[in-house]
Parts: C-alpha cells; structure tokens; sequence
C-alpha cells in the first residue's frame, strides 16, 4: 500500500460515508466500502495519536515549546498512546 496522508485518508473515509449513506450500494460493495473505512478509520486515529504524544513531548519539556525527537510508541512513549 502506497504512503497515505491524513488528509487524504481522511478525505476518502469522508467519501465512504457519503456514499454508504446514499444506500445505492450493493451489500457486497457496501461491506467492502465498510472495511476499507474501518481501515481508515484505524490510520487517521493512529496519525492522531502520533501528533497528540508529539504535542505533549513539546509540553512536557519544562513547561517550554521546545522541540523534543520523537520516535513512536516503540520508543518508549507508550503510555501517550491510551
């Protein structure tokens, strides 16, 4: 799977939706839109949860916007991922 963005997940899940809301689709095709908005679904909130634990490295550093790296939930962060 190619490299998405948030915005453009964000702005086929939007698509998604409109469609299933037209109740036009077929079941199967209606599943099929279903699981693929469930998958987006997953990666923007991941993509939200990455930027909300960077956001709160920059807060947590003495009170000061100062730029801290940030490597992930595997780098020990954690618990800014619940």
């Amino acid at each position: 799977m190619a490299k998405k963005s948030f915005e453009a997940a964000l702005a086929r899940l939007e698509q998604i939706t409109e469609e299933l809301a037209g109740g036009d689709e077929s079941l199967e095709s209606s599943l099929k839109k279903f699981d693929e908005g469930m998958k987006l679904a997953g990666f923007c909130q991941e993509q939200l949860n990455e930027a909300r634990a960077k956001i709160e490295i920059l807060m947590e550093k003495d009170d000061k916007f100062e730029a801290t790296p940030f490597e992930g939930p595997e780098s020990g962060h954690q618990e800014l991922f619940k």
